[in-house]
């Protein structure tokens, strides 16, 4: 069995939302279970998702998610571009990526010029002011910018994207092999599709590796994944929230605003399974 947990303490009048997750060909949720709480669904519409949207009854809650390790095809929606100040491409943005694509001969080599490109600008790191926070669209950088998995992979789709390529985003939880039955926080990828071929990119793995050689590969730092939503740029009518960046782990949700939650622990059944799968 595969089981994902999330486990937060309650804090009193704040509703928790979070992402029950997505089927991917390589992983797909199959049940969930909430205890502590009480729970209704929130729908997503232009995404066809939904969110878990949580009202604590007890001091602490859990939610177990169980998954199967294969599902169908990325979501054809993943791939739609999308109106959000997160995934829109400024102008020079756009004119650079697609000059990289062409220079590169474009076609599938253009695609891994511009992963190449977003490799070189980036430090792994987690800046308290993102580059992108007072924009409303994706501006060009000219210059060396640290940033973590979410930073890096808002500015390679609208890269891609500007340049003509499919590109999605999947947000998740990663277990590195080194602790395998728990994790601190959520993590996040990008899936092209060229010519009908599927590709996983994780530009972040390979910096915290100390490399800028990026190739396509679902875990290329050992260990395994399991997707929670796909997309960023959420609207949810039922809660008020418009173009949110993303969903997945818990967040709390009060006044209209997402925060974190307290005490949140991370569990993961079925390492071995899952890894076992992935080869």
């Amino acid at each position: 069995m595969i089981e994902l947990s999330f486990s937060f303490d309650a804090t009193p009048g704040t509703e928790v939302v979070l992402a029950p997750g997505v089927a991917t060909p390589h992983a797909a949720p199959i049940a969930a279970e909430v205890t502590g709480a009480r729970l209704r669904l929130v729908a997503e519409p232009t995404l066809a998702q939904h969110v878990m949207v949580l009202l604590p009854e007890a001091e602490r809650v859990e939610v177990r998610l169980r998954y199967a390790t294969s599902g169908p095809q990325y979501p054809e929606g993943m791939f739609a571009p999308r109106d959000s100040r997160f995934t829109r491409s400024a102008a020079a943005l756009a004119g650079e990526t697609r000059a990289i694509a062409e220079a590169a001969g474009g076609g599938r080599a253009g695609l891994q010029s511009i992963v190449s490109h977003v490799a070189g600008i980036f430090d792994y790191g987690h800046p308290e002011t993102r580059f992108y926070d007072e924009t409303d669209e994706m501006p060009q950088l000219c210059s060396m910018e640290q940033g973590s998995c979410v930073d890096i992979n808002a500015y390679l789709i609208a890269a891609l994207r500007a340049a003509g390529y499919e590109a999605g985003y999947v947000y998740g939880v990663f277990v590195p092999e080194e602790k395998r039955s728990w994790a601190e926080d959520g993590h996040c990828w990008v899936v092209t599709r060229h010519e009908g071929l599927c590709e996983e990119w994780d530009i972040a793995h390979f910096l915290k590796m100390g490399r800028r050689d990026v190739a396509p590969g679902l875990n290329p730092r050992p260990g395994v994944r399991l997707p929670l939503a796909h997309s960023m740029g959420w609207t949810l009518p039922e809660l008020g929230l418009r173009d949110v960046k993303l969903m997945g782990p818990p967040m709390g949700f009060v006044d209209g605003t997402l925060t974190e939650v307290a005490g949140l622990e991370i569990r993961l059944s079925g390492y071995e399974t899952l890894r076992a799968a992935a080869r």
